[in-house]
């Protein structure tokens, strides 16, 4: 496991560092590509939570969160959860993408939530499998597609 992981804000110093974060090709058909990413948290303002993974100054992952957004689009049901995980190739196997996720629970968690969504396209070389290992549990809900998962944080 790498041993120096941290997460960032995203700035004008370092955004270049975030845009030189990518999948492997084979992997890019189920994750948008950070500049993609950091567009939308432009446009969803304090719903979304973009932070740079850095092991020691290595960029090696980007995560997006999303907190508290209106899920049903009426104004109902509120969740937060992992919108976005992009680990680099040669940092996969090591680590990045469990701490990701936990961050991201650590966050959610820290605001008051108790659960965790994650989306994912199901694929037989998808990333369902990276979830179920963490804990996430099938909702039976789809979202644009997507299969949605639930880790309960309590």
């Amino acid at each position: 496991m790498t041993k120096d992981l941290s997460l960032v804000r995203i700035t004008t110093a370092n955004v270049d560092l975030a845009l030189s974060v990518k999948v492997r090709p084979d992997q890019e058909r189920f994750v948008s590509t950070v500049a993609k990413s950091l567009a939308e948290a432009y446009v969803h303002g304090e719903a979304a939570w973009p932070r740079l993974i850095l092991d020691g100054d290595r960029p090696v992952g980007f995560l997006m969160a999303f907190l508290d957004i209106d899920w049903d689009g009426k104004g109902v049901t509120f969740r937060s959860g992992l919108w976005r995980l992009n680990v680099s190739p040669e940092a996969q196997g090591s680590g990045v993408g469990r701490f990701a996720v936990a961050a991201v629970a650590a966050e959610i968690a820290r605001r008051g939530g108790t659960r965790m969504y994650v989306t994912w396209e199901p694929a037989e070389d998808g990333p369902e499998g990276f979830y179920r290992k963490l804990g996430f549990q099938l909702t039976g809900e789809t979202s644009g597609g997507q299969t949605v998962g639930v880790l309960e944080l309590t």
